[in-house]
């Protein structure tokens, strides 16, 4: 059972089965929460809490399986595709002095690094991350990624010919296409990391200049990169930035898209691993831990890998047929906790960029 703690308290106190259904029915209505129904796992201390901005369609099935496996009941709260990964931070950071969430899941590798900087994050290195790369498990032990998303461009192949195939995201602001591309917004989720990555890549004047480009180009701002990838397959755009898992679920779609990974300059690829956090003074420490072993195992990485189209970065874990790996791209050279200082310093151009 996956229940969302927006009523915790409530949760914990009782459980009324015609108030699990009506709130089941109000959550579901404004697609914040998941609230499945069952009440014989109502007991304190055997459940964990966690807060994740990873698609609920692909995280929902790991928590679950967690559950079958070790009898602990999950509490999950899921953020929205618009707001991804703003808007559970911003609620870890409010409910800092009081924390409810025990573990933080990230969909990028930059969001726990402003919790860690508040002191939120209690650190641990996890045994089961055994045979991840040593980038994925920092020796403080504050945070471990796994099951990697890339930063792709996204092609209508009835709009672009073979031979005009971008190569790279300044593309975007290629002239060929002005009025024709697409990127999300970049206040939210995974385009604010990449632009924070360029930042630090190219520096930020260089940053900024693209920026301008792109505004100049016409570029359309969508809610989201699910958004883009609808825009792409429609042909309402020709090209659009999203990330791996968005673009995988076009081409199992049958749409006509190709896939093209910006790797091709001199930066690369932005590869993205998912990354778990224990959130300091959690209501369930233990269970946390239980939690932490169990995401960031090979068995996940598989599992993520099959059903999210995420890249496994163990060796050996195996991905999707015709499914890339990280070592199969040349992925951009960042600093991740620089990127997460960028991302904070970059609010205030990109909330003008945008018009706010």
């Amino acid at each position: 059972m996956i229940f969302a703690p927006n009523r915790l308290d409530d949760e914990r106190g009782g459980c009324s089965m015609t108030r699990r259904l009506f709130l089941a029915a109000v959550l579901g209505s404004l697609g914040a929460f998941s609230l499945l129904a069952g009440c014989s796992s109502c007991q304190r201390g055997q459940e964990v809490v966690v807060y994740t901005s990873v698609d609920q369609v692909f995280s929902e099935p790991v928590l679950r399986r967690f559950e079958s496996e070790t009898g602990l009941r999950v509490l999950a709260v899921y953020d929205t595709e618009e707001t991804k990964s703003t808007g559970v931070v911003n609620r870890l950071i409010a409910e800092g002095q009081s924390p409810r969430a025990d573990v933080f899941w990230s969909n990028d590798p930059v969001r726990q690094l402003l919790l860690v900087g508040r002191g939120q994050v209690e650190p641990y290195r996890s045994p089961a991350a055994e045979g991840l790369p040593a980038y994925a498990r920092p020796a403080d032990g504050m945070w471990t990624g796994f099951a990697a998303r890339a930063r792709v461009l996204l092609v209508n192949t009835r709009l672009v010919d073979a031979a005009d195939m971008p190569s790279g995201i300044e593309s975007l602001a290629d002239p060929r296409w002005r009025g024709k591309a697409a990127i999300a917004n970049p206040l939210y989720g995974t385009t604010t990391m990449h632009v924070a990555a360029l930042a630090t890549v190219w520096g930020q004047a260089k940053a900024e200049q693209f920026l301008r480009a792109l505004k100049d180009n016409d570029v359309r701002i969508a809610s989201s990169n699910g958004e883009v990838q609808r825009l792409v397959v429609s042909g309402e755009v020709a090209i659009g930035l999203c990330d791996t898992d968005d673009a995988n679920e076009a081409v199992k779609g049958g749409a006509p898209v190709a896939v093209v990974f910006p790797d091709r300059g001199d930066i690369g690829t932005l590869v993205m691993p998912t990354t778990a956090v224990i959130i300091r003074g959690g209501p369930h420490p233990a269970a946390a831990r239980r939690l932490i072993d169990y995401l960031v195992s090979a068995a996940v990485e598989e599992q993520m890998a099959q059903g999210a189209a995420h890249m496994p970065l163990r060796p050996g874990v195996r991905a999707p047929a015709g499914a890339k790996t990280v070592g199969e791209i040349k992925a951009m050279n960042v600093d991740y906790a620089r990127v997460a200082d960028q991302i904070e310093q970059l609010q205030p151009l990109l909330r003008t960029w945008v018009g706010l």
